[in-house]
C-alpha cells in the first residue's frame, strides 16, 4: 500500500494544491480588509466557491487540465488583489460594476499604487513560480504529467454538491444585509462577487407624480419659515464656488509646531460664516460627484459615478436656476473635459461654457493638469472679462493640485515640515494643502484687485476626504492622533469645511448645525432671493434649518447617515449598526433613531426614482 506525504499529495492533486494556494490568498485579503481578520470560518466561506470552480475543471477538462487550473487561479487572484487595492483607496468592496469606470481608475494609477504595501504582491508569488516552471520544458512536462490524472467522479460530485450547499448557506441568509462590507464578510469575498453578478433585479421606482417637494420636506421633517433669515441679502451678486481638492475640516486653523497650515482659508473662516459640521456626500466619482451634488441638490446614484449614470438627464440645477435670472454660467477645471465624462455632465447641468485643458493648456502641469496657480490666474482673467459685460455670473472653480497621492514638486513647497512628518502620507497631504492655500490666496488678492471680490457671493468647501482611515499606516495614524488629540475616526474623515463669504453680508460667525453638499444650492438660492418653487431638491437652506438628516453612500456602507449629533453606520440593518459622535468624544447614549434610518433610505429612494425617470437631453439619431 502506497502512502502519499502531504507534499506529494499536493503536487499530484491539483484540486488540493490550488485550493490550498487560494486559501493563503484569502487569508491575505481578509487580514487587509476585515476588522476581525481571518478565522477558521473563512475556510467555509471562501474555499467552497474555489472548489466549485475546480470541480468543473475536473469534470469537463479532458485535456490541458493544468492550464485551466492556472487560468482559474489567476482570475481569482486578480479578483482578490482588486478587492484589496480598491478597499485601500475607496474603503469599499469592488464589484463588476466598477468596470465601467476602469479608465478613470487607470488615470489615477499613481494614487492607487501609492497605497500598495509590498507584501500585497505576495498574492502573485505562486503565479511567478509556476510561470518559471512552465518555461523550463523538462520540469513543465513532468508537472503536467503528474497532474494529468483525473479525480474520481464520485469524489468530484460529492465535493461539488457540498460546496454548492455551503455557498448557498453563506449567501442566502445574508442577502438582506445593508452594509456591503458586512455582507462580503458574511458571504465570503468570492461568493459576494458572484452574488453581485447574478443578483440583478429591477429597481422599484416611486411614481414621479408622487415625488413632490412637500413629500421630500415631510420625510426630512423640515418646514419653510415665513420670513427666511438672510433672504435676498446677496441679491444680484456674482456667485463664485471654490471647490477645494481633498480639503478636510481639520486643516482649518491648524498649526503644527507653530506653523499655520492654511492661513488664507483661516482668514476666510474667521471673518465670515463658517459651518464646521459640514460633510461630503460623494461616491465613486469623487470630485465629479461633488460637482453634481452641489449643482443639483440631488444624491449620487446607488452604483457608479453620477457623471456616468445621470449625465444624460435633463437635470434641474443651479446653473439653470441662475440662467433664468440673467446670470452667465461657467465652470473651470484644468483636466480634460472627458475625464469622468464631464462634457456630458456640464450639458446636463446647463452651464453656458466649460473651461478645461484646451483653455488652460499644459503649462506647469501637476498630476492631471496645470497647477492651481495657473488655474486661478487664467480664471481671474476670464472672470474679469465676463464681469465687464455687465451681466452677473456664476462660476464654479475646481482646484486640483492637492490631489492624492499629494506628492507635489519641490518647487511648490511653501513650508518646511517637522522631521516627524517628512516621508509620511499625512505630511505630503499637509504640504500639498499648504500649497493649495497659497495659490488660493493669490486668487483672492487678484479678484480683489479687479473689483470682483466685493461684488460676489463666495462659497468654499472641500470636495471629498483626503486621508481615508483605511489608507493610513501606523505612523500616519499616530500623526493624526497628535493633530486631533484623540484617535482619527470616520466622522473626521468625511468632515469638510463650508465657508460663505460676501462683503457687506457675512460677518465672523461659526454655525453648529449639520450640513452637507446637497444643501449648497438651496442656501445660495436663499441668499440671492430666488424661489425654488419649480425645483425638486433634497438639501435645505442652512441659515433657516437646524435639524438635518444626511444619507451617505459609497465611502460609507448603504444605510449610513448623519443626524444632528452623530454618524450612524449600518450593519446588516439598523439594530447591529454603529453610532459615532460627531464631536469625536464618544457617546453617552445613541442619538440616531431607527425612524431617521428609515427616512434616510426613503430619501435616497426618492432621489434615485426622480433622477432615473427624468427625460434625456440626448437626441436619438
Amino acid at each position: 500500500m502506497t502512502f502519499l506525504t502531504p507534499k506529494r499529495l499536493l503536487s499530484t492533486r491539483p484540486i488540493l494544491f490550488f485550493s490550498f494556494i487560494m486559501l493563503l490568498k484569502s487569508y491575505l485579503a481578509w487580514m487587509v480588509i476585515f476588522e476581525d481578520g481571518f478565522s477558521w470560518t473563512t475556510i467555509l466561506k471562501e474555499i467552497p466557491f474555489v472548489l466549485i470552480v475546480y470541480c468543473l475543471i475536473e469534470w469537463f477538462a479532458s485535456k490541458r487540465k493544468l492550464h485551466y487550473y492556472l487560468i482559474a487561479n489567476l482570475v481569482m487572484t486578480l479578483i482578490l488583489f482588486a478587492v484589496i487595492m480598491y478597499y485601500k483607496y475607496y474603503g469599499v468592496i469592488v464589484t463588476y460594476l466598477a468596470l465601467q469606470q476602469v479608465n478613470q481608475v487607470t488615470a489615477v494609477k499613481n494614487s492607487v499604487f501609492s497605497l500598495m504595501d509590498p507584501y500585497y504582491l505576495l498574492i502573485f508569488i505562486d503565479i511567478i513560480i509556476m510561470a518559471v516552471i512552465l518555461f523550463r520544458k523538462k520540469k513543465a512536462v513532468n508537472w503536467k504529467k503528474e497532474n494529468s490524472k483525473k479525480e474520481s467522479k464520485r469524489l468530484v460530485v460529492a465535493l461539488f454538491s457540498i460546496s454548492v450547499a455551503l455557498c448557498l448557506f453563506n449567501i442566502l441568509p445574508n442577502r438582506a444585509s445593508m452594509n456591503e462590507i458586512v455582507k462580503a464578510e458574511q458571504m465570503g469575498i468570492l461568493n459576494y462577487e458572484a452574488y453581485m453578478i447574478f443578483s440583478k433585479k429591477e429597481i422599484e421606482y416611486v411614481d414621479p407624480n408622487q415625488i413632490t417637494q412637500q413629500k421630500i420636506n415631510a420625510v426630512k421633517k423640515t418646514e419653510q419659515p415665513a420670513t427666511p433669515q438672510l433672504w435676498q441679502k446677496a441679491a444680484g451678486k456674482n456667485v463664485i464656488i471654490l471647490q477645494m481638492e481633498s480639503f478636510q475640516n481639520f486643516l482649518v486653523n491648524l498649526k503644527i509646531d507653530g506653523q499655520e497650515i492654511t492661513p488664507n482659508i483661516n482668514k476666510l473662516v474667521n471673518e465670515n460664516y463658517y459651518f464646521k459640521h459640514f460633510y461630503q456626500q460623494v461616491g465613486q466619482g469623487n470630485t465629479s460627484d461633488a460637482e453634481f451634488v452641489v449643482n443639483t441638490s440631488l444624491y449620487i446614484p446607488p452604483h457608479g459615478a453620477a457623471t456616468m449614470e445621470y449625465a444624460d438627464k435633463e437635470l434641474p440645477s443651479l446653473p439653470k436656476l441662475l440662467k433664468s435670472q440673467g446670470y452667465d454660467t461657467s465652470t473651470y477645471h484644468t483636466n480634460v473635459v472627458e475625464f469622468w465624462n464631464r462634457g456630458d455632465l456640464y450639458k446636463s447641468l446647463g452651464f453656458d461654457r466649460y473651461y478645461d485643458q484646451k483653455f488652460f493648456g499644459t503649462e506647469d502641469t501637476i498630476f492631471f493638469g496645470s497647477s492651481d496657480e495657473h488655474l486661478y490666474a487664467k480664471t481671474a482673467e476670464e472672470l474679469d472679462r465676463i464681469s465687464k459685460t455687465g451681466k452677473p455670473f456664476y462660476s464654479h472653480v475646481i482646484s486640483m493640485t492637492a490631489h492624492h497621492p499629494y506628492t507635489i514638486p519641490e518647487d511648490k513647497y511653501k513650508m518646511t515640515l517637522p522631521e516627524r512628518y517628512e516621508g509620511t502620507f499625512v505630511g505630503d497631504y499637509i504640504r500639498s494643502q499648504n500649497y493649495a492655500d497659497y495659490a488660493l490666496g493669490l486668487f483672492i488678492e487678484d479678484l480683489k484687485e479687479r473689483g470682483i471680490w466685493d461684488n460676489s457671493l463666495i462659497l468654499l468647501y472641500g470636495d471629498h476626504l483626503g486621508l481615508p482611515i483605511y489608507s493610513l499606516d501606523r505612523d500616519d495614524k499616530d500623526l493624526m492622533a497628535e493633530i486631533y488629540g484623540r484617535e482619527y475616526g470616520y466622522t473626521d474623515m468625511i468632515n469638510i469645511p463650508l465657508v460663505v463669504a460676501s462683503t457687506g453680508v457675512t460677518e465672523p460667525k461659526v454655525f453648529d448645525q449639520l450640513g452637507g453638499q446637497v444643501d449648497i444650492m438651496p442656501t445660495i438660492a436663499n441668499l440671492l432671493g430666488i424661489a425654488l418653487d419649480d425645483h425638486i431638491y433634497f438639501g435645505q437652506d442652512l441659515f433657516n434649518q437646524t435639524y438635518n438628516v444626511l444619507p451617505q453612500r459609497y465611502y460609507l456602507p448603504s444605510g449610513s447617515f448623519l443626524s444632528s449629533k452623530e454618524l450612524f453606520m449600518s450593519g446588516s440593518g439598523y439594530e447591529d449598526g454603529k453610532h459615532y459622535s460627531l464631536a469625536g468624544d464618544g457617546l453617552t447614549e445613541q442619538e440616531a433613531t431607527e425612524d431617521e434610518y428609515q427616512r434616510a433610505l426613503e430619501l435616497l429612494k426618492l432621489s434615485d426614482s426622480y433622477v432615473s425617470q427624468l427625460p434625456s437631453w440626448k437626441k436619438e439619431k
